[in-house]
């Protein structure tokens, strides 16, 4: 189904250990609006679409937000492999250094695991498609909250990238949700 191609959809740079930013970006990792829930919403409701068409679209949406989920990681190891303990601590992510080491863990900003709850599926096109434009400006909402929260040049133009995507996303969602309300309001579907 898929092809991996060995590198990230987009550069990761970062200006050096900063391990409080990485407890931020995290939540985009594992928390309730970012890339792992993205991925496996769309995965899960491509499923009940009713064309293939729509089906494709979730399918391809689902598969970059993978690929948006390699970036977080990768800005929140970058940030994190070479602080000490200490910073760790300091950085509020004391516990975290305690359960995982430097380890990745799908969580939020406050060390709150990632859990299904976190998606939706109702099996309605109409409704999965609006709740599909919703977690997009999430997302988006909490990618500029991050940029706020950064100074670091390399980590703002990856998040800029993704904040873009996110909007590019919620377009698609939207052109399909025209269109199936379109085809309910023709019949021509359901």
């Amino acid at each position: 189904m898929w092809q991996y191609e060995k590198k990230l959809q987009y550069p990761v740079r970062v200006n050096g250990s900063n391990p409080a930013l990485a407890k931020f970006l995290i939540t985009q990792y594992g928390g309730p609006d970012g890339e792992l829930a993205a991925a496996l919403r769309y995965l899960n409701q491509r499923y009940t679409m009713p064309t293939p068409a729509l089906q494709a679209l979730l399918t391809d949406i689902g598969t970059e937000e993978f690929a948006h989920l390699e970036i977080m990681a990768t800005l929140v190891y970058k940030l994190t492999k070479d602080a000490t303990p200490t910073q760790m601590k300091q950085a509020g992510l004391g516990a975290h250094y305690a359960d995982h080491d430097k380890a990745l863990f799908y969580c939020d900003g406050n060390g709150n695991p990632w859990t299904a709850s976190y998606i939706q599926a109702k099996g309605d096109p109409i409704t999965d498609l609006t709740e599909d434009m919703a977690a997009e400006q999430k997302a988006r909402s909490t990618y500029n909250w991050l940029m706020d929260l950064s100074d670091d040049p390399g980590v703002l133009d990856s998040l800029r990238f993704l904040r873009e995507r996110e909007v590019v996303h919620f377009q698609r969602f939207g052109e399909a949700l025209d269109k199936v309300q379109f085809d309910f309001a023709q019949k021509q579907v359901f």
